[in-house]
């Protein structure tokens, strides 16, 4: 029940809900830079960005599910149970487990073009942590101030989609989610008017009826358009506090009660 968002008003913003009814011991992590990071398949990150997100930490290294590094690309997985088909180690790309990922890439990346260039030459292969944490079937979001990324790797092999919409859910694949909320084109954050017809005395009978049809149920492709709704018609605030107070009000919108 995962939905992330980034959101640039002003300074960027970036958020996400991980709404499962127990935990994983994760907590809010912070990686310093130049903290060693010791990859599988891979030589050692020793020199590289600060990120903080939230994680939890097993055997000294971050499982991270979200972060966000100091020059602002921020990156969040999320499940996308029965779609993922990671890749095959190719000695010609660098080699990357899937836990090792997002560290992977905040740890050298300044923003999205340089994400996308490293990608380019990254294969993201099925090797679990440890038995306590097998790997995961799973999709990300990246992003920065000026542009969003969904990462998916299946069985067409990987493939970065642009993202307009600055959110992403869980099931089904990022084409299908960029095709049904074309069903919502219709729906506005202003006022309803009468365009059943004009001769008929239909009037509105409260506020937000231009909303009305925007879908309220928990599943992965209608949390999308309501995350998308509400982050494409919130108002910016004039101080950081009411900014996130306004993140907040995204997430509280698609949370799982």
């Amino acid at each position: 029940m995962c939905t992330a968002f980034s959101l640039n008003f002003g300074n960027h913003y970036f958020g996400r809900n991980l709404d499962y009814e127990y935990h994983f011991q994760e907590a809010v992590t912070i990686t310093p830079r130049n903290f060693v990071l010791h990859l599988r398949k891979h030589d050692s990150i020793t020199s590289h960005f600060a990120m903080i997100g939230t994680a939890t930490i097993a055997d000294g290294f971050p499982l991270y599910y979200d972060a966000i590094n100091e020059e602002g690309l921020a990156m969040a997985a999320l499940n996308f149970p029965g779609n993922a088909k990671y890749q095959t180690e190719d000695v010609n790309t660098h080699n990357i487990a899937v836990f090792e990922l997002i560290p992977w890439l905040l740890a050298q990346c300044k923003n999205t073009a340089e994400a996308e260039r490293l990608l380019s030459n990254t294969k993201v292969i099925d090797i679990p942590f440890s038995e306590k944490f097998p790997t995961t079937s799973l999709h990300w979001i990246l992003c920065d101030k000026h542009k969003t990324l969904t990462l998916e790797i299946t069985k067409d092999g990987m493939q970065l989609f642009h993202n307009p919409y600055d959110v992403l859910t869980n099931n089904p694949s990022f084409p299908y989610h960029a095709e049904n909320i074309n069903q919502y084109l219709n729906l506005t954050a202003k006022e309803a008017t009468n365009r059943f017809q004009a001769n008929l005395p239909l009037t509105k009978t409260s506020r937000g009826m231009g909303a009305i049809g925007l879908p309220g149920d928990l599943s992965s492709a209608s949390r999308f358009v309501r995350a998308a709704f509400v982050r494409w018609n919130l108002r910016p605030g004039k101080t950081d506090i009411e900014n996130i107070t306004q993140c907040f009000h995204l997430l509280t919108s698609v949370e799982q009660q």
